[in-house]
C-alpha cells in the first residue's frame, strides 16, 4: 500500500474516532438540553436514533479499513 493510501486510511481512522467521540458527547448532553429546554419526551428518541445512525456509519467505515488492510496484506503474499 503506498504512502497516499496510508494517509487515507489514517484520516478515515481519524475520523470515524472523532464521530465515535462527538456522537458519544452529543448523546449524553441531548437529553439534559431537551429537559432544560422542556422539549417532550419524545425528542429523546430522535436523538437515540441519531446516534445509532452515527455509531452504524462509523462500523461501516472501520470495516472498510479492515477490508483494505486485509487486502493490502494479500497482495504483499
Amino acid at each position: 500500500m503506498s504512502d497516499e493510501q496510508d494517509r487515507a486510511l489514517a484520516r478515515k481512522g481519524q475520523t470515524a474516532g472523532l464521530v465515535i467521540a462527538g456522537t458519544m458527547v452529543l448523546w449524553l448532553v441531548a437529553p439534559m438540553a431537551a429537559r432544560k429546554f422542556g422539549l417532550p419526551g419524545h425528542y429523546a428518541l430522535l436523538f437515540d436514533f441519531a446516534a445509532l445512525a452515527a455509531m452504524v456509519w462509523a462500523l461501516v467505515v472501520i470495516y472498510q479499513m479492515w477490508r483494505a488492510r486485509q487486502a493490502q496484506k494479500d497482495n504483499q503474499r
